[in-house]
């Protein structure tokens, strides 16, 4: 899927400035707010998943043996994700009251 298009990177990076000034008019502070954390994450997400198959990539090339985790072992790391989120967030509900 190529939803990129060929252009240069300024015109590129210029597009998303024309988007942002028209959007500003037609949304609340709330919603331009609201509309620009939504985006912010689409764009962490998307350099967290570019990033990480980098990385992966880099390994693969020192080592022939490369494979994708098991579901078992993706559903144990994210059980620890999430006990440190909880963690995390515990620690700040004690530090707020």
């Amino acid at each position: 899927m190529s939803i990129i298009p060929n252009v240069s990177p300024k015109v590129f990076s210029f597009s998303a400035v024309i988007v942002g000034y028209l959007l500003i008019d037609d949304l609340t502070a709330n919603e331009q707010n609201a509309l620009g954390n939504w985006l912010m994450l689409t764009a962490q997400v998307l350099c967290t998943n570019a990033f990480y198959k980098q990385v992966q990539a880099e390994r693969g090339r020192g080592n022939t043996q490369t494979s994708e985790p098991s579901t078992e072992e993706t559903i144990e790391m994210l059980k620890k994700m999430v006990c440190a989120m909880q963690r995390e967030i515990d620690e700040l509900k004690k530090k707020s009251c």
